[in-house]
């Protein structure tokens, strides 16, 4: 009897030894976004309770702590951040690597994370969660947490890799932006571009013009269905943050290395703004805040000083609530047809020798630009910006002139529509470039439009672009105009999962790249999608 219990203890725990020094092969471990390189061994590391982890300089902190929050969520095990280099995971600085770029050796024994700033070790981390394995026994009496034994190596190909959240259509709320921040930090994407203000509503609090958001923050009614559908919900829709909450989710989005864009429309799309303050506008007529959408045409007449003035104020508080380099200014789809009837823009214009309203944006642009360049930051548009005319689709801009005015070289370009050439012209003038193609990322496109695997083949450098420009394009965007996605479940359902293709899209090196691998990866992610309840269209034949 002895030695039947002792041989059943015995096979359990050699049962128990398998699972936790199992062997992975590559076609179990899924990452996403693809990294550089990984190479895999024998056998795996065990997270167990009483372990710890090693973090001795403040770039790591973060990091640690994240690694630390995600064990306990997962294993119930208290992992302290100590100060003992034989800790069983080891946060370790490398001089040489890139900001974003990090290295990971796994093996049975210790973890070690390296890189060289803040960025590189969180990102060492989010691909440490998407390696953990949880096993169960074959009595399914315990539970073993393993992560492969691997050696990674990883960089992203761009500096840029966006997700573009619409707020001013539908507020959101702050639960959801940072539901979403957290899915991108998970796909280690870097930017939050977050529009807050356009013709349907203005979102942010701005304490010297208190009527941006009294008034321009809420609209009586809302279009449905489509574009010119005629139909409303037949109910008022409102919202926006206040200063304290954007500061509280700047900070949300920094501990995850995302750095949020803040966009302020300028000179058109400036509905709300107008329904505020009447004497912004051109036409000089009071308005409500719309309820339909699409392309309203009276604009910020930028001929009057105390409109430049309220911009530049709205910018001052801008630049306190956020600490990123780069502000986005929209400019696409002015309508120039209110400054061309503006008898007092027209006597401006001749008065300063500007020929035609795309010279009079430009001219404009460029002010704003030196302003936002004499605050430390640096100005991002949309591609309208330089001038060119990208709407001869547009019954109402099919007659406009191209501008004469150059657009000042600091400036980003947001490519978003139009001929290639106009990209590929653009970064050989030495403008940096955001590809944004919209038949090719935008999320508010259905999946049969843009389907995952059209996604996923999106590159964002131009197959005629010259080499040496290369460095010129920064990355890519996907964006999310919620005009006909009123609710978050709404918007949830048109990003993901295509915002995971967009991810490898901006880490994955090129030659990297692989459907059928991401496929494999995308199916674990959905997973977690799934426990967290969000909604990610599933099609397979659409995708």
């Amino acid at each position: 009897m002895k030695f039947l219990l002792f041989a059943f203890l015995a096979l359990a725990t050699l049962s128990n030894c398998a699972v936790k020094n199992r062997t992975f092969s590559a076609t179990e471990i899924a990452i996403l976004p693809k990294p550089m390189s990984m190479d895999v061994h024998e056998a795996s590391f065990a997270l167990q309770e009483g372990q710890a982890i090693f973090s001795n300089i403040d770039e790591q902190q973060s990091a640690a702590k994240d690694l630390q929050n995600y064990i306990a969520t997962k294993t119930k095990f208290n992992f302290e951040v100590s100060n003992d280099k034989q800790a069983a995971i080891v946060f370790e600085k490398k001089e040489g690597l890139d900001a974003e770029a990090y290295e990971l050796s796994v093996t049975p024994k210790k973890i070690i994370v390296s890189a060289s700033s803040k960025a590189g070790y969180f990102y060492g981390v989010q691909t440490l969660k998407q390696l953990l394995s949880i096993e169960i026994s074959k009595d399914a009496q315990k539970k073993s947490y393993l992560i492969p034994s691997v050696n990674v190596q990883d960089n992203p190909r761009f500096k840029w890799r966006a997700f573009m959240l619409d707020e001013s259509r539908y507020f959101h709320g702050e639960a959801f932006v940072k539901q979403m921040l957290d899915q991108m930090a998970l796909l280690k994407m870097n930017t939050l571009h977050w529009h807050l203000i356009d013709d349907a509503g203005w979102r942010i609090e701005i304490k010297k013009y208190p009527l941006l958001t009294k008034v321009g923050a809420f609209r009586t009614d809302s279009e449905i269905g489509t574009w010119k559908s005629g139909k409303t919900s037949g109910k008022p829709h409102g919202g926006f943050y206040t200063q304290e909450q954007i500061k509280d989710i700047v900070a949300y989005a920094t501990a995850r290395n995302i750095n949020i864009v803040p966009e302020f429309e300028m000179p058109g799309h400036s509905s709300a703004a107008i329904a505020a303050y009447t004497w912004l506008g051109t036409a000089g007529v009071a308005i409500d805040v719309p309820v339909k959408f699409g392309r309203l045409y009276d604009n910020y007449d930028v001929t009057k000083p105390e409109v430049i003035t309220f911009i530049k104020d709205v910018l001052s508080e801008i630049f306190e609530l956020f600490p990123s380099e780069v502000i986005h200014i929209g400019g696409d789809e002015v309508g120039y047809e209110v400054w061309e009837n503006s008898k007092s823009v027209q006597k401006y214009m001749k008065e300063h020798n500007i020929n035609t309203p795309a010279d009079l944006q430009i001219d404009f642009t460029n002010k704003i630009s030196n302003y936002i360049e004499s605050n430390g930051r640096r100005m991002m548009g949309w591609n309208e910006i330089l001038g060119k005319n990208i709407h001869t689709d547009f019954a109402e801009k099919k007659a406009d002139k191209e501008a004469e005015t150059e657009l000042a070289k600091n400036v980003i370009v947001h490519f978003w529509k139009g001929d290639i050439k106009l990209l590929t012209d653009a970064a050989k003038q030495g403008y940096g470039i955001v590809n944004s193609l919209h038949d090719r990322t935008y999320l508010d496109y259905s999946h049969e439009s843009i389907s995952l695997e059209k996604a996923y083949s999106f590159n964002p450098i131009p197959k005629d672009l010259e080499q040496q420009y290369h460095k010129n394009i920064y990355g890519l965007g996907c964006q999310m105009w919620s005009e006909w996605t009123p609710t978050n479940k709404d918007v949830e359902r048109q990003v993901f999962p295509r915002i995971a293709a967009y991810a490898e899209v901006g880490w994955t090196a090129f030659e990297n790249k692989n459907y059928d691998s991401f496929k494999i990866a995308l199916k674990k992610m959905q997973d977690h999608w799934d426990t967290l309840g969000i909604n990610s269209f599933k099609d397979a034949k659409k995708n």
